[in-house]
């Protein structure tokens, strides 16, 4: 194909995209898979949504709860738009406690990594403030980026995390850590705590259990093992900004703008 051709096609093809009123190109009018990932998901809270059906489906009072700042008309529009580009699904459970729940579809199940590595990238930033409010599931999503795993690799452990109300629990295994929704098998080790950030003030802090109102129940020496394969990233400095002239530009400046 020559340019001549490509050019056509490529006109001819964002024509199609416009005449469709797809979502690809309602912000940036750019090819670009990471321009329409942000055209699909980067409204405001929607990929918090998402990192709240990471593990697993949830009824829409849950979700809201676990977003204390968003309001439920943006909350639904937000999942309304999410379904229609087909991230998630809804469907409704049967009785005896008929609900409806909101579900990733596969693909939104996907995006995991790139939420993992996004929350990895902005926690090296100076900027960062471990100690705003945490969900448990956005604890819990913590321990998949953060896990050291060459330190875990060789420990098999089950561990279950009782926070608030909700309980999930984490399989250690060859460096990798799986997570569920719910006590699902026994287990070797468990931490309970009244709220993420409490959790996450013994994990990240490396806070006393006892001075935070974390209760372990297990092997202590286990515990602390398992505490260790967590830690923030290594902090990025921010480069600094050049001096700027206090009366104006000198005179290399001038000779520059001569040129």
């Amino acid at each position: 194909m020559t340019r001549l051709e490509l050019q056509n096609t490529t006109m001819e093809s964002q024509k199609v995209t416009k005449s469709d009123n797809g979502p690809h190109g309602k912000w940036y009018g750019d090819a670009c898979g990471a321009a329409f990932a942000l055209e699909l998901i980067g409204e405001r809270w929607s990929l918090l949504i998402m990192r709240e059906l990471m593990l697993g489906p949830r009824r829409f009072s849950d979700i809201r709860a676990d977003l204390p700042g968003i309001s439920a008309k943006v909350l639904s529009e937000r999942l309304a738009g999410l379904e229609a580009y087909g991230v998630l699904v809804r469907r409704t459970v049967p009785e005896p406690t008929p609900a409806r729940l909101y579900e990733l579809t596969k693909w939104g199940y996907a995006a995991e990594p790139i939420l993992l590595e996004l929350g990895r990238w902005a926690a090296a930033s100076p900027l960062h403030d471990p100690r705003l409010p945490l969900s448990p599931v956005s604890f819990m999503l913590s321990l998949r980026t953060m896990l050291d795993r060459a330190a875990a690799r060789d420990l098999s452990a089950v561990v279950v995390f009782a926070i608030g109300t909700v309980r999930f629990t984490a399989c250690l295994k060859d460096g990798e850590i799986a997570i569920e929704r719910g006590e699902t098998v026994p287990a070797d080790l468990r931490f309970t705590a009244p709220s993420g950030p409490v959790m996450a003030a013994v994990f990240y802090g490396r806070a006393a259990p006892s001075d935070v109102g974390v209760v372990i129940e297990g092997d202590p020496a286990l515990a602390r093992r398992v505490i260790a394969f967590f830690d923030l990233p290594r902090i990025f400095e921010m480069e600094p900004r050049p001096a700027r002239a206090a009366h104006g530009p000198t005179r290399s400046d001038d000779a520059d703008v001569s040129r």
